[in-house]
Protein backbone atom coordinates (compact mmCIF):
# COMPACT_ATOMS: atom_id res chain seq x y z
CA UNK A 1 0.00 0.00 0.00
CA UNK A 2 1.84 3.33 -0.91
CA UNK A 3 2.29 6.01 1.40
CA UNK A 4 2.69 9.57 1.32
CA UNK A 5 6.02 11.39 2.65
CA UNK A 6 6.38 14.45 2.96
CA UNK A 7 9.68 16.37 2.20
CA UNK A 8 11.18 19.66 1.78
CA UNK A 9 12.11 21.27 -1.70
CA UNK A 10 16.01 20.70 -0.75
CA UNK A 11 15.46 16.94 -0.09
CA UNK A 12 13.20 16.39 -3.05
CA UNK A 13 16.22 18.08 -5.41
CA UNK A 14 18.44 15.59 -3.87
CA UNK A 15 16.46 12.55 -4.20
CA UNK A 16 16.05 13.85 -7.80
CA UNK A 17 19.56 14.11 -8.30
CA UNK A 18 20.05 10.66 -6.47
CA UNK A 19 17.49 9.45 -8.54
CA UNK A 20 19.54 10.49 -11.66
CA UNK A 21 23.11 9.13 -10.52
CA UNK A 22 22.02 5.76 -9.50
CA UNK A 23 19.90 5.35 -12.68
CA UNK A 24 16.54 4.17 -10.99
CA UNK A 25 13.61 5.37 -12.02
CA UNK A 26 11.53 5.90 -8.96
CA UNK A 27 12.25 8.09 -5.61
CA UNK A 28 11.11 4.54 -3.91
CA UNK A 29 14.05 2.60 -5.54
CA UNK A 30 16.39 5.60 -3.94
CA UNK A 31 14.93 5.50 -0.41
CA UNK A 32 15.24 1.42 -0.73
CA UNK A 33 19.23 1.67 -1.67
CA UNK A 34 19.86 4.25 0.51
CA UNK A 35 17.76 2.06 3.88
CA UNK A 36 19.60 -1.42 2.55
CA UNK A 37 23.10 0.24 2.44
CA UNK A 38 22.96 2.16 5.83
CA UNK A 39 21.43 -0.81 7.02
CA UNK A 40 24.25 -3.16 5.52
CA UNK A 41 21.61 -5.75 3.61
CA UNK A 42 21.79 -7.03 0.17
CA UNK A 43 18.65 -6.03 -2.20
CA UNK A 44 18.59 -9.19 -3.46
CA UNK A 45 19.31 -12.27 -0.71
CA UNK A 46 19.39 -14.58 -2.45
CA UNK A 47 22.77 -16.58 -2.98
CA UNK A 48 24.14 -14.18 0.08
CA UNK A 49 25.71 -16.90 1.98
CA UNK A 50 27.55 -18.46 -1.46
CA UNK A 51 31.10 -19.45 -0.13
CA UNK A 52 29.99 -19.54 3.48
CA UNK A 53 28.27 -22.52 3.56
CA UNK A 54 29.60 -26.08 3.59
CA UNK A 55 27.83 -29.84 2.32
CA UNK A 56 26.67 -31.70 5.07
CA UNK A 57 28.91 -34.10 6.92
CA UNK A 58 27.66 -37.90 7.65
CA UNK A 59 28.38 -36.39 11.04
CA UNK A 60 26.17 -33.87 11.23
CA UNK A 61 23.23 -35.89 9.09
CA UNK A 62 23.47 -38.36 12.41
CA UNK A 63 22.85 -35.89 15.00
CA UNK A 64 18.96 -35.51 14.11
CA UNK A 65 18.38 -39.07 13.48
CA UNK A 66 18.45 -40.26 17.45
Amino acid sequence: MPKTVVVKDGTYELLKRLKRKMGVRTFNEVIELLALRELGLERDMFGVDRGRLRPFSPADRMEDRW
